[in-house]
C-alpha cells in the first residue's frame, strides 16, 4: 500500500515537472521567402536542428515559401517583436535603413573569401551597430554571387554591354549597367527566361541559383560566372529579434550561437557549390562559360564608383564613411 502510495506520487511529481517544462519550452517563428530545397533554407533547417538537440526548451519553426510574411516585407514586423527569426537579403530593407543597400553594391565584394572577411571587419560592425538599433541581431552571416548571361555574346566588360536591354538585380546594378550604355529592363529573376525568348532582354544579371533554376541556359550563349571575381554580391543573413534573443536563458542562448556557427560555415561552402554548379549545367547545356578577368572587374568598378557609388554617398548620412571602410577590406 505504501509502495503503490509512493509511485503515484512520485508520477504526479514527474507529470507535474513535465508539464511545468512543457510550459517554459518557448517556441520561435523564423521565416524565409524560398522553398524548402533552397539553400537559405538549409541554413535556417540547421539551426533549428541544433537547437532541438540541445535539449534547452526551445523550439524554432520555420515558416517557408513566403507563407508569414512577404519577401520583402519581414524587416519591420522583424524589429517590432512580431516574428522571432528570418532569412533575409538585408538590401531589401533598404527603404528604411539606405545604409543596407551597400550590401548589394556592384564591385564591393569581389568573391566568397572577401566576403567572409568583410562579415569580420569594421564595415559590418557598423551595419550591426545600426540593426541593434532597429533590435535586430545577426545570428548567421552569408552572401550568395551571381553573373552575367548574354543571349547572343559575352558579357564580361563595360563594353560588351553598350546598346543591350539589360535586366540587373538591384538599383544600384541598374545605374553602373545604365552609365556603361546598357538599356534597363526591370524584372523579377523569374521573368528573364521569357524576356530573353520573345527578345525583350539581350542581357541579364541575377545570382547562380537562379541561372539554374529558371534554367535560364535555354535562351543564353554565353555565361559569366561568379568565379575568382565577380560583380554581384547579395548579403541574404539570419537575422533575429535582440530583445528576444536577450530574453533567451544563457544555455538557449549558445544552443543558438553553436548552431548559427555550424550554419555559417555550411553555408560559406554551399554558397561556392552553387557557383561552381552553374558553370557545369551551363557547359552541359552547350554555353560558352567565359570568366571575368580582374581587369575587367577593375574596369566595372570604376564605373561604379561614378554611378552607384556616387549616388549612394549622395543620398546617405555617412554614406562615404560606410563605403569607405568596405573598401579598406582587403
Amino acid at each position: 500500500m505504501k509502495k503503490t502510495l509512493v509511485s503515484a506520487c512520485a508520477a504526479a511529481a514527474l507529470m507535474t515537472v513535465t508539464a511545468v517544462s512543457a510550459a517554459d519550452a518557448k517556441e520561435l517563428r523564423l521565416s524565409h521567402q524560398w522553398s524548402t530545397a533552397d539553400i537559405r533554407h538549409k541554413v535556417a533547417e540547421i539551426v533549428a536542428n541544433e537547437v532541438a538537440a540541445a535539449d534547452v526548451g526551445l523550439e524554432i519553426k520555420i515558416f517557408p515559401s513566403k507563407s508569414l510574411f512577404k519577401p520583402r516585407e519581414q524587416y519591420k514586423p522583424l524589429s517590432r517583436g512580431q516574428l522571432d527569426m528570418t532569412v533575409f537579403p538585408l538590401a531589401y530593407a533598404g527603404g528604411q535603413r539606405p545604409e543596407f543597400n551597400l550590401t548589394l553594391m556592384p564591385g564591393l565584394v569581389k568573391n566568397h573569401d572577401h566576403a567572409s572577411r568583410l562579415n569580420e571587419s569594421e564595415f559590418m560592425g557598423e551595419l550591426e551597430a545600426l540593426m541593434a538599433e532597429d533590435d535586430v541581431k545577426v545570428l548567421v552571416h552569408g552572401y550568395l554571387a551571381g553573373g552575367f548571361v548574354g543571349k547572343d555574346r559575352c558579357i564580361t566588360s563595360p563594353d560588351d554591354v553598350k546598346g543591350l536591354q539589360t535586366r540587373a538585380a538591384g538599383k544600384s546594378f541598374e545605374q553602373m549597367l545604365a552609365a556603361a550604355g546598357a538599356s534597363i529592363a526591370s524584372m523579377a529573376s523569374s521573368e528573364i527566361y521569357n524576356a530573353m525568348q520573345t527578345g525583350v532582354l539581350q542581357a541579364a544579371n541575377t545570382s547562380s541559383s537562379s541561372f539554374v533554376s529558371y534554367r535560364i541556359y535555354e535562351q543564353a550563349t554565353c555565361f559569366t560566372p561568379a568565379g575568382d571575381v565577380a560583380l554581384w554580391f547579395m548579403y541574404q543573413p539570419l537575422l533575429m529579434n535582440k530583445s528576444t534573443f536577450d530574453g533567451l536563458s544563457e544555455e538557449q542562448q549558445q544552443a543558438l550561437l553553436d548552431g548559427a556557427a555550424k550554419a555559417e560555415a555550411f553555408y560559406l561552402e554551399e554558397a561556392k557549390k552553387q557557383d561552381a554548379n552553374a558553370v557545369e549545367v551551363y557547359k552541359a547545356n552547350g554555353v560558352e562559360v567565359r570568366n571575368m578577368t580582374p581587369e575587367e572587374f577593375e574596369a566595372w568598378r570604376a564605373i561604379a564608383k561614378d554611378s552607384s557609388y556616387k549616388a549612394f554617398v549622395e543620398q546617405v548620412p555617412e554614406g562615404q564613411k560606410l563605403l569607405d571602410m568596405a573598401l579598406s577590406v582587403e
